[in-house]
């Protein structure tokens, strides 16, 4: 399966997808204007990783910012992560924020509560 991976620009975040290196991220600002094509390559990775997942998938989410319309897609993204992880794989998500940025923070156990998978918080410095 071949690795996704669409470098940030001022609007979109960075994202990784390699099944091959395990390495899951999406990080920085996500407000792109066009959100549906930008969120559509990412989906349809996902959802083909989907049918053979790794026994275990760590999901870093290192969000600094991201818009309502945002929200909702990241919310397809932990849901389509959610049923791998009812299919009998391990899921952890990692949500990385600033120890200062409460809403993301809040964002993150929202998240965790809404789709009942296991998320590790991690606090940085920013």
């Amino acid at each position: 399966m071949e690795a996704l991976r669409i470098e940030p620009t001022d609007d979109s975040p960075l994202v990784i997808l390699n099944r091959e290196t395990g390495q899951f991220e999406i990080s920085g600002k996500s407000m792109p204007e066009d959100i549906l094509e930008f969120f559509q390559p990412i989906q349809e990775w996902l959802n083909n990783y989907q049918s053979h997942p790794l026994e275990k998938t760590i999901f870093n989410m290192k969000m600094e910012y991201f818009n309502t319309a945002s929200s909702k897609l990241l919310f397809h993204i932990l849901m389509t992560l959610k049923k791998i992880d009812q299919e009998g794989h391990d899921v952890l998500i990692r949500w990385h924020s600033p120890d200062d940025d409460e809403d993301i923070q809040e964002s993150g156990q929202e998240y965790a509560d809404m789709t009942g998978l296991d998320f590790e918080f991690v606090l940085y410095e920013d």
